[in-house]
């Protein structure tokens, strides 16, 4: 059948990769046609929308069994994916059944009916009252998921490294024009937190970018599963500040109230400390800020501006 990707897919990669997503592009149809081949599936059914820069895909296995197809535009963030799905073994996330080292593509356990735990509407839901007990179940599924990095297969990336995003936090907080949008007010707490959170807590456990509630859905092997990780290592309480910065987005005008009311929630259900749950959902505000400016998205960027204050 004809390779071929939702148009805002597409779009994005063409944008952000520019002449390295336009490779990618023409090299498509060839490499999921080598896969096919190498693996023995076949594609039934187009690309699931949802993504931003990956050919997802249904495909039947040569036992019959089913299976989603996975080709990804590699960057940093799913550069790990394979290494924490080895790692999961299938323990609360879909399964790996096979990995591809010269495309970066996955052969995926098919979760279905794949129903997002919270959909994934521009403005989060997860801090919303009705949704006080998904976010519960989701903070269960990551502490089973949370676990050392074991020895990985040849050819599999390891997970990058959270310090290291903290250091490039550090860095943007070096430039004047940045600085001067968020004030003394914000740039100051972000400084300091940079430091606070440059040495982990704890062990160094795999833990996920990603922690929104649309990237946990039903399926049949379980009640819940994760797909589509983002898989770094770093200390436990980094999973809680995506997921908080998400909480306390879901309200328009958020104030301290709200913010310290979701991270006790995210925290003790996620037992971890609620000072560092603070700090890292504050820094993804921050960082959030930074790419909404970036792209010229202002009225985002001040909406974010607004969490961050709310969590200082």
């Amino acid at each position: 059948m004809t390779i071929t990707l939702p148009p805002d897919v597409e779009a994005t990669i063409r944008t952000v990769f520019e002449e390295r997503g336009e490779r990618w592009l023409a090299e498509l149809p060839a490499t999921v046609a080598r896969l096919c081949r190498d693996w023995e599936l076949e594609v039934t059914g187009a690309s699931f929308t949802g993504g931003t820069h990956s050919f997802a895909a249904p495909v039947r296995r040569g036992d019959g069994g089913v299976a989603v197809l996975k080709v990804p535009v590699t960057d940093e963030e799913n550069a790990g994916e394979a290494a924490g799905m080895h790692c999961y073994r299938g323990d609360g996330a879909v399964h790996l059944y096979e990995f591809d080292p010269d495309s970066g593509a996955l052969l995926l356990e098919w979760a279905r009916p794949g129903t997002p735990l919270v959909e994934q509407p521009p403005i989060p839901l997860e801090g919303l009252p009705e949704n006080t007990g998904a976010v519960r179940t989701a903070c269960e599924l990551y502490r089973r998921l949370r676990r050392p990095l074991t020895a990985l297969p040849p050819g599999y990336p390891a997970p990058p490294l959270v310090a290291d995003i903290v250091a490039g936090w550090s860095n943007r907080l070096t430039d004047p024009a940045f600085t001067a949008y968020l004030t003394d007010s914000l740039s100051a707490p972000a400084r300091d937190r940079c430091a606070a959170l440059a040495v982990p807590d704890g062990p160094e456990v795999i833990v996920n970018r990603d922690t929104h509630l649309g990237n946990i859905v039903a399926a049949e092997r379980e009640p819940w599963l994760l797909i589509d990780p983002k898989p770094y290592l770093g200390e436990a309480a980094f999973d809680s500040g995506f997921l908080v910065l998400k909480m306390v987005e879901s309200y328009p005008d958020p104030d301290p109230r709200i913010a310290r009311r979701m991270i006790a929630a995210a925290a003790d259900a996620l037992e971890v400390d609620r000072e560092r749950t603070r700090d890292w959902a504050f820094l993804r505000a921050i960082e959030e800020i930074a790419w909404s400016l970036e792209d010229d998205r202002t009225t985002d960027a001040d909406r974010f501006r607004r969490v961050a204050a709310a969590l200082s």
